[in-house]
């Protein structure tokens, strides 16, 4: 224990004189660390489990609520009532009444409606929650607590959370709820316990008139003489109506289904990720303190001349992992969970998160700091086997110690490498849990064969310039030091091409087959539930607000009060699936001729001639079928709306990726629909100003403002910049603490190449050409082995149905594979001291 003492002494001296190198071993370990507990955190506290969400649910008063459906056919619901099953068939009964539940639960009930509407906000009307109970009732008692004023007590008052504060409501003023409904006082400022972010509105019960077909969600808080049991539960289930018990919530039967409720592959992910963190970390540290033992030869050399046996200088490096790592990963757990309390709490705020009391799991949080502190010692290990095996009078002498490394090919390496490929390619049909898992065999195997891809590209350094040369050479000479590097970069940049190419694939295929159904940059105007009065005040606010605008009109079916039916696309009559399309103006367009210019960009008189014969103009082969096209018009007693069939011809569009469809007025009125304008179509000659929808809905004249614009391009450079920016941190950070190793193994070569008459810049080249050595070798590996996982990745997730199979996103692999090593040489350069160190002689 002495001896261990006084390890631990020497380590924390040396930490303390190279702060910067302490540091960088610190940050390498601390990191993964805090990440991963910040998100333990924060998914624990956001991951609410049934007992957290009773406050929001029931109060601390209620013994249970009580949900309806839509039907009185038996539920089979989950212990904790926050869903269930039920037959939907039959004809729609009557809504259950109060005294119906009472009788069923035989105890004083407080009814509430809770469902989502819309409210007419400073900035025009926007989606709100609508929760229409009493809260001064006992019963309700914070359900909803009070944060300022008071609860509304008339029928003309409402209540609202800080969310709508922040969107320009205040207290005092008064606020429409529903297109329909009337202006209601804001008298209070209530809190969801568990959404604080919510934008919710409070109202007494039944006090809201909803728009026409709205369902409304009631329920009834129940106090009862006596806690509801499971049995209770079921009885009530089997008469139709969905149950949450406090006695069952609180029990541990809906502990256990809360706990057996996660994925089954859950943990086999955790654990994936969690090996992947450590083996990364241990790459990315295991150079940083190599770094520490090369600036340290001389202290070591000199323990061990005192008398100091191999066994020591193994305690005094991993003693270096020890408390470096140790400080590290406490340090990183409490800022995690520091960082994940602050993350969940303004998530919870501002981005509408669930939120319960700050809940911190203790054991995962110390087993992931166990696992840092693990990492370090790992990572110390190869160090402390070098500084075991160095010759006290070489290092004495100023002379490296001649490396015993052998140069075979690692035959467990090679096994591994092909076993992870035929499982990546067995499994890939099945799931893609299977496919990682089959990479990560691989990747190991790759790490494997690394020290041997090091020793055979050193013998290709013979007839390249002298700086690459020199530090290819070294590099090969030092496989240890220069493998864990180069496996750290190929670990990344493997990763960040697998994802690129999978999600590029999956992108292009989404850009092949959802086309929208007008060009580009055309501004669309359709009208929400609006009749013809309502319409003519949508015409002349666009016309006013943009007069060097040309409209084209569009029609729509339309109900007895003038209000439009949806209309939709059907999948073909031999049962492909049709295409995608994601916005409630990529459906089939009613039109004349002007609407199909618009559409096509040009005149076609073939088109035009086939609408007002009668048929469909399809832009997008794939939607026809038979020589006609399939709609459905959702109208009339039929739930699943009226199919249509209408003969079509194929026409060629403005853009080669749009979609859609012209459909004649003469194949609506024929099914029995009468149509009427709906739609107003512009290609605009400047920008729409932000203000033009606000100001419409402001109006309350139901109507939406659209440009048709596909903003999946902004995503797709979003999700490539962050795997660019991960791999840049990676790829940079072993470079450099493999770099930093180099140069002080190299320092000798370096001062004689100096002595020698060789200028600063050839000082920074060698460097350069080192940092660029090693980046570039495992970015090329990466790349290969990210190419053979997004294959397989491909082919699992059913993706690859573009040409080729694979969509290459050749701009990010070129700046990962090419630039990044570029970037590593040439700061790696920039950055190096050219200034000689004088030679240390020994007599």
């Amino acid at each position: 224990m002495s001896a261990f003492r006084a390890a631990l002494r020497i380590s924390r001296r040396d930490a303390a004189r190279a702060k910067g190198r302490s540091a960088l071993i610190m940050v390498m370990i601390g990191l993964p660390v805090l990440l991963i507990t910040g998100l333990l955190t924060l998914s624990q506290t956001t991951n609410l489990s049934a007992r957290d969400e009773l406050p929001s649910r029931l109060g601390p008063v209620a013994d249970a609520v009580v949900y309806a459906h839509l039907r009185r056919t038996p539920i089979t619901q989950e212990p904790a009532g926050r869903f269930g099953d039920q037959p939907q068939t039959g004809a729609r009964p009557p809504g259950w009444t109060t005294a119906e539940v009472t009788a069923l639960t035989g105890g004083r009930l407080l009814p509430f409606h809770q469902y989502t509407t819309e409210a007419r906000l400073p900035a025009g009307f926007g989606r709100v929650d609508l929760l229409e109970i009493d809260l001064r009732d006992p019963l309700g008692t914070g359900v909803r607590p009070l944060v300022r004023g008071r609860h509304p007590a008339t029928p003309q008052e409402i209540a609202v959370t800080p969310a709508l504060l922040d969107a320009g409501v205040t207290v005092g003023s008064t606020l429409q709820v529903s297109r329909s409904g009337e202006p209601k006082r804001v008298v209070g400022v209530v809190e969801h316990p568990n959404r604080p972010g919510i934008s919710e509105v409070v109202a007494l019960y039944d006090s809201v008139r909803p728009p026409e077909g709205t369902w409304r969600g009631p329920g009834w808080l129940a106090d009862t003489p006596a806690p509801v049991t499971w049995q209770d539960v079921k009885r009530l289930n089997r008469a139709g109506v969905r149950v949450a018990s406090r006695a069952v919530v609180e029990s541990p039967r809906t502990d256990a289904f809360d706990a057996g409720s996660s994925r089954p592959d859950q943990r086999l992910w955790t654990a994936i990720a969690v090996l992947l963190v450590v083996t990364q970390t241990v790459l990315l540290a295991g150079p940083a303190f190599a770094v520490g033992l090369r600036r340290r030869g001389r202290e070591l050399a000199t323990i061990a001349a005192q008398g100091g046996s191999p066994r020591h200088l193994r305690t005094i490096v991993l003693a270096d992992g020890l408390l470096l790592g140790g400080a590290a990963a406490l340090i990183g757990a409490a800022l995690g969970v520091g960082a994940g309390a602050i993350a969940e709490a303004v998530a919870a705020r501002y981005l509408d998160w669930t939120s319960g009391p700050p809940d911190i799991p203790w054991w995962q949080v110390l087993g992931v700091a166990a696992l840092g502190l693990v990492s370090a010692l790992v990572a110390a290990m190869a160090p402390a086997a070098g500084a075991a095996r160095q010759s006290p009078a070489q290092v004495l002498a100023g002379r490296a110690a001649k490396a015993r490394e052998r140069v075979g090919v690692p035959v467990l390496g090679l096994v591994l490498v092909l076993l992870g490929v035929a499982m990546m390619f067995t499994v890939a049909s099945r799931n893609d849990l299977g496919v990682v898992a089959s990479a990560t065999v691989t990747l190991f195997g790759l790490i494997a064969l690394t020290p041997w891809l090091v020793a055979r590209t050193g013998r290709l350094a013979a007839r390249l310039p002298l700086p690459a040369r020199l530090s290819i050479r070294d590099g090969a000479r030092h496989r240890a030091r220069t493998a864990s590097a180069v496996a750290a970069v190929m670990a990344a940049t493997m990763g960040a091409v697998t994802v690129g190419i999978a999600y590029h694939t999956t992108y292009a295929e989404r850009r092949e087959e959802s086309r929208p159904a007008a060009p580009e940059g055309t501004l669309v105007v359709y009208g929400q539930s609006a009749d013809d009065h309502v319409w003519s005040e949508v015409r002349a606010a666009m016309r006013e607000r943009l007069p060097a605008a040309t409209f084209v009109p569009g029609l729509a079916a339309v109900d007895d009060q003038g209000r439009e039916l949806a209309t939709f696309l059907r999948s073909p009559a031999d049962g492909t699936s049709s295409p995608y399309y994601g916005s409630p103006f990529d459906l089939p367009i009613t039109g004349d001729a002007r609407l199909l210019a618009l559409l096509q960009g040009r005149r076609d008189p073939s088109a035009e001639a086939a609408l007002a014969a009668g048929r469909a103009v399809v832009f997008d082969p794939r939607l026809i079928s038979d020589g006609a096209l399939d709609v459905t018009v959702q109208g009339g007693e039929d739930a699943d709306g009226v199919p249509i069939r209408i003969p079509a011809v194929r026409a060629g569009a403005a853009q080669a990726g749009q979609g859609g469809a012209v459909i004649p007025a003469s194949a609506l009125k024929k099914a029995g629909f009468e149509t009427a304008e709906r739609r107003l179509y512009a290609t605009l000659p400047q920008p729409v100003p932000d203000q033009l929808e606000p100001d419409l809905q402001a109006l309350a004249i139901g109507a939406a403002v659209v440009v048709i614009d596909d903003d999946s391009d902004e995503q797709y450079a979003l999700m490539l910049g962050a795997l660019l920016a991960a791999a840049v941190i990676l790829v940079l950070g072993g470079t450099f603490a493999a770099t930093g190793l180099a140069a002080a193994d190299m320092r000798r070569d370096l001062d004689i190449l100096s002595a020698v008459g060789g200028r600063p810049l050839t000082r920074r080249l060698v460097v350069a050409a080192q940092a660029g050595y090693i980046a570039g070798l495992g970015a090329v590996t990466g790349l290969v082995a990210g190419l053979v996982t997004a294959t397989a990745m491909t082919q699992g997730l059913r993706t690859a149905r573009v040409s080729g199979g694979l969509a290459m996103p050749w701009p990010f692999l070129a700046v990962l594979v090419l630039g990044l090593p570029l970037l590593a040489a040439l700061l790696a350069g920039a950055f190096t001291r050219t200034r000689p160190a004088p030679a240390r002689r020994v007599a």
